[in-house]
C-alpha cells in the first residue's frame, strides 16, 4: 500500500486551493498613480496611461464648426465656469473620438485629464466621483460608441450621474460620449405608429408615448450635442493631402487614383479612412525609397 505523506500531500493541496481562489477573487486595489495624463477604468481602478496617442486638433479637417464648440466647452470647464456634458453622434470615421482624445494634446498642460470608460462599466461612474473628489485636475469621463440595447439597464445609472442625482454636477468631472445613435437606445417603427384598439397584444403598454420619452430622455441630459456627417471627395483628398504633406510627400496624380480606390474598398469616405491610406502611402513609399 502507497504510504500518504500529510504533510507534503496537505501542503501541495492548500496551494492548489489558494491559486484557484487568487485566481477567482479581484486584484488588491492599488493607490492611483495620478502623475499620467490619461486613464482607463478597469476592474475599478483608474489605470494610468504614461503615453496616450497623439492627435493634433489641427490634423482634423472639415470639422471646424464642431472642433469650436468642443473646444469652448472645454476651456469654461478648464477655468471652473459652468460647462455642459457633450454628445457627439454621426457617422463612423468622421473625428467624433479624434476630437476628444485631441483635447488632451492641447490642453494636459493646463489640467485636463482624461478618463475611457466601457459602456458596461457605467454604473461604476459613482465610485469613478469619489476618487477624483477634491482632485486639482479636470476630468473628461469619455464613453466611446455608447448605445444601449432595449434590455440594457446600464443607461439609468448614467442618466443618474448625468442630470437625475443630487450628487451629480462634481466641478472636476465632466462627460464627453460619442455614439452613432442620437438617442444612444433604439428605436422601432411600432413606437411612431398610432395604437389601436384592434388586436392589442396583451403587453402592449398602455401609454407607449411614455416609453418613447424614457428614451428621448438619456440624450436628453447632455446639455450639448454635435452631430457629424459624411464627407464629399473633395474634403476627403484634402485630408490625404495634408497627412502627405506632413511627412514631405505630394497628393501625386498617383496617390490620388490609389486613395479613391482605398475609400471606396472600404465603402465611405471619411477622416479615418483618410488617415489609414497616408499611413499605408507614406510607409509603403518609404519602404521603396
Amino acid at each position: 500500500m502507497a504510504q500518504f505523506n500529510l504533510p507534503e500531500d496537505m501542503l501541495h493541496l492548500i496551494q492548489n486551493v489558494l491559486v484557484q481562489l487568487q485566481q477567482t477573487l479581484p486584484p488588491a486595489k492599488t493607490e492611483t498613480d495620478f502623475s499620467a495624463p490619461a486613464y482607463k477604468w478597469q476592474k475599478q481602478q483608474l489605470k494610468p496611461i504614461h503615453q496616450p496617442k497623439k492627435i493634433r486638433l489641427d490634423d482634423l479637417k472639415g470639422i471646424e464648426r464642431q472642433k469650436q464648440k468642443v473646444i469652448q466647452n472645454t476651456l469654461q470647464f478648464l477655468k471652473g465656469l459652468p460647462a455642459n456634458d457633450v454628445l457627439l453622434t454621426g457617422s463612423r470615421g468622421t473625428g467624433k473620438s479624434s476630437i476628444v482624445r485631441a483635447l488632451l494634446s492641447e490642453y494636459a498642460d493646463q489640467g485636463l485629464r482624461l478618463i475611457e470608460i466601457e459602456r458596461d462599466d457605467l454604473s461604476d461612474l459613482p465610485e469613478i466621483e469619489k476618487l477624483i473628489q477634491g482632485r486639482p485636475e479636470k476630468f473628461i469621463v469619455y464613453c466611446d460608441d455608447l448605445a444601449f440595447n432595449a434590455e440594457d439597464e446600464n443607461y439609468r445609472s448614467l442618466k443618474s450621474v448625468l442630470d437625475g442625482s443630487l450628487e451629480s454636477g462634481n466641478n472636476n468631472f465632466i462627460i464627453y460620449a460619442t455614439s452613432n445613435r442620437r438617442h444612444l437606445l433604439p428605436e422601432f417603427m411600432h413606437e411612431n405608429t398610432p395604437v389601436t384598439k384592434v388586436d392589442v397584444p396583451q403587453y402592449t403598454e398602455l401609454h407607449p408615448q411614455e416609453a418613447i420619452e424614457e428614451k428621448i430622455s438619456l440624450s436628453d441630459r447632455f446639455g450639448l450635442w454635435l452631430s457629424f456627417y459624411p464627407m464629399d471627395q473633395g474634403l476627403y483628398l484634402d485630408i490625404v493631402e495634408h497627412y502627405l504633406q506632413k511627412s514631405d510627400l505630394a497628393l501625386t496624380d498617383e496617390a490620388r487614383a490609389e486613395a479613391l480606390r482605398w475609400c471606396q474598398s472600404r465603402g465611405q469616405r471619411s477622416g479615418r479612412a483618410a488617415y489609414q491610406f497616408s499611413k499605408h502611402w507614406i510607409g509603403s513609399t518609404r519602404l521603396q525609397g
